[in-house]
């Protein structure tokens, strides 16, 4: 006997579709000073520069008071060339 077709499977190991993982404090603020070291950043005024986000933007970041929302991972991505998948990954505390 087969399953209605209108059955939907809720098995996620045979999901199409992966969830991101989800952002934590302490992964946004280690993608953030990766993202200093990796563009000789000196301080968050310069990283804050580097993104064209005002200083708020990055203190609002770390403190975990702003999500890290599409807008800033977008760009992360084309000033730092970090694909978008390591981008929430780092955030997320993951080694990408």
């Amino acid at each position: 006997m087969t399953a209605p077709a209108h059955t939907i499977n809720h098995n996620k190991e045979n999901s199409m579709s992966t969830k991101p993982p989800e952002a934590t404090i302490a992964g946004i603020n280690q993608l953030l000073n990766q993202l200093m070291q990796r563009g000789s950043l000196k301080n968050d005024a310069a990283l804050s520069r580097a993104l064209d986000v005002a200083p708020p933007v990055v203190s609002k970041l770390r403190s975990g008071r702003l999500p890290l929302g599409a807008t800033i991972i977008l760009r992360i991505h084309d000033v730092f060339d970090i694909a978008v998948r390591d981008i929430r990954a780092l955030a997320a505390g993951v080694s990408a």
